[in-house]
Formats: structure tokens, sequence, C-alpha cells
């Protein structure tokens, strides 16, 4: 799977990540997946609480980190939200027990720490990382909390596969 679309956004803080992810939202298909990649406190869990909203969502969106993968249903016809964290796996066997396949058909994938493991849950994913300036990832932030620091990041978006080919996100 090559890369077909690559994007380089800047966001000046975390309403602007909540906006970039509705933008995502209105692009959105059953069966897509996204990858989050970024350091603790880079807006990953913000960005998928704009994405949740953005395709209709009203569920309160949290950090999977402790359970590994929750499950937002759509009020109505809509999408359906999994969120999974993979930081606590240790391979793709354990992202492979979560049984994802099973809920491609009707929702949106996002996977966060999914890089190197979840790409193969699709045939085309969205690779998005989140970079928040001065944070080396040997500085990684030890609080758990669902609080993402409030000031401007970089958002490098990477399609894969002929899904992604040709589109931008605004």
């Amino acid at each position: 799977m090559g890369i077909t679309m690559r994007q380089t956004l800047h966001l000046a803080d975390l309403a602007a990540t909540q906006q970039f992810a509705m933008a995502v939202a209105r692009l959105l298909g059953p069966g897509d997946v996204i990858l989050l990649t970024g350091d603790l406190g880079a807006g990953k869990t913000t960005f998928t609480q704009g994405l949740a909203h953005g395709l209709g969502i009203e569920a309160h969106i949290t950090s999977p980190t402790f359970v590994l993968a929750r499950h937002h249903e759509h009020p109505g016809n809509g999408l359906n939200l999994v969120h999974v964290d993979a930081y606590r796996l240790t391979n793709k066997d354990e992202l492979t027990s979560l049984d994802l396949e099973t809920s491609l058909d009707n929702s949106v994938v996002v996977i966060e720490w999914g890089r190197g493991m979840a790409e193969a849950l699709a045939t085309s994913h969205l690779d998005i990382e989140l970079q928040r300036p001065g944070v080396a990832s040997d500085q990684l932030l030890t609080d758990f909390s669902d609080t993402d620091v409030d000031e401007h990041r970089t958002a490098v978006i990477t399609g894969y596969g002929p899904r992604w080919e040709g589109i931008t996100i605004a």
C-alpha cells in the first residue's frame, strides 16, 4: 500500500485540532481506518473528540488507554466510531484479538499508537501524526489524563491506498 496523499497542517490550538478532525469526519465512510500517532498530550484524544462530534456521535469521548477499545454508537443511522488505544499492545496479534474487522462495515476505526500494527486492517488508511513543538519523543508526559496541552501543533497527514488518492483536507 503506497502513499497516495500527503499534507501538513499547522493547528493553532486544541480548538483548531477539533476543527481539523471535523473536516476529516466529513470525508469518512464505513470501513475507514485512521492511525493516530503523537506523544502523550499531543492531541490524539482531542482529535478523536472532534471527529466524533463531526460524525454526529453524542457520547463523551475519553482515551481508551486502559480498556483498549471503546465502541461509540451513532444515535441515528450515521457511522459508528471505534476508538482504540494500542499503546499497551506489544504485537499485531493482540490488536487482531480485538476483532476490529467486524466493525468496519458500519464504523470508522481510530487507532491511537497503531502505526506498525494496524496498517493491514483495511486496503487504505489515513495516518495522522500530531506533533507538538519542543517535545521530543523521549520527553513523554507521565500524566495519563484526558487533558491535552493547549498550544499549537502540526498535523502530518499521510494517506495510503486508493481511498485517499487526490484527497485534500481543508
